[in-house]
């Protein structure tokens, strides 16, 4: 059956390869998030760090969507300049989890034996501290600063795609495809990387969308906690952690900014389940 002729549910839900409500929304916010990114003044026409002492914590207002901070900062122009950092950073650290881990994966799964071996206890070690935890010693080892949260949780992330990588190669290595290749002199690096990695990276690459999202929640936790961009330098985690402390008096100080990351988290997982199915309807 076709992609046009699959019909769409009443309840709402994907069917086939049609593009729903959800999908649409999900994107118009990714949308907005890159606007914010390119041209955040755009958007946020205050300055981020521009102190105004007569208008502190003020709600919710037309000329202050988000509020106002206790400063008197406007807190949705902090929002919308906290997006770069924070993506940015999430970008990086999947970066280095898919570039190290697909990495190690391939070359544990190919030539096994004691490299696999070696691979796999390194992979145990990492998989069994949660990630978040290995991500706050990584970083105090490193020092604060939001390259260096991104690092940490890069290195983090690293045993996830291993893992999956060096599953996705051992089912790869020995399709008859590869015997060919080395029969006919190929060496194992033109083996490697023009035959098993092409036709082993599509579930690697799909686990990566949902790793961008768990990257944006453990950067946003270690600027929470005190890990990322130093005040008054905005950040997701940092503006929470702000607001907390005045949580009973000007809530919106701390929801507005969780639930902007709650969306994105959601968004980016909408659209991989979207580009996934796709793929799936392409076969």
């Amino acid at each position: 059956m076709s992609a046009q002729t699959l019909p769409v549910t009443t309840s709402g839900r994907r069917s086939g390869t049609r593009i729903v409500l959800g999908d649409w929304v999900a994107l118009a916010f990714l949308a907005v998030l890159l606007l914010a990114i390119a041209a955040p003044s755009w958007i946020a026409a205050y300055d981020p760090l521009e102190v105004s002492p007569g208008n502190t914590l003020l709600p919710p207002s037309p000329a202050h969507p988000f509020g106002t901070d206790y400063l008197g900062r406007d807190s949705l122009s902090r929002v919308v300049h906290g997006t770069g950092r924070t993506i940015g950073a999430s970008l990086v650290a999947v970066s280095i989890g898919l570039g190290v881990g697909s990495l190690l994966g391939l070359v544990a799964a190919y030539f096994g034996r004691w490299v696999d071996a070696v691979v796999s206890r390194i992979v145990d070690v990492l998989l069994s501290i949660p990630g978040l935890l290995l991500s706050m010693v990584v970083v105090v080892a490193l020092g604060f600063g939001t390259i260096n949260a991104a690092i940490a949780v890069g290195i983090a992330s690293v045993a996830t795609f291993t893992r999956l990588m060096r599953s996705e190669v051992l089912t790869v290595r020995n399709l008859p495809f590869i015997e060919a290749a080395h029969h006919i002199g190929a060496g194992p690096g033109t083996v490697l990387f023009r035959h098993v990695l092409p036709n082993s990276y599509t579930a690697v690459l799909s686990m990566t969308a949902l790793q961008f999202g768990s990257s944006i929640l453990w950067i946003a936790a270690l600027s929470f906690l005190g890990y990322g961009a130093p005040p008054p330098h905005p950040e997701w985690g940092l503006l929470v952690a702000e607001g907390r402390e005045y949580i009973v008096s000007s809530p919106w100080l701390t929801l507005l900014p969780g639930l902007v990351i709650v969306l994105t988290v959601l968004s980016i997982s909408r659209v991989a389940a979207l580009v996934r199915s796709q793929q799936e309807a392409l076969r």
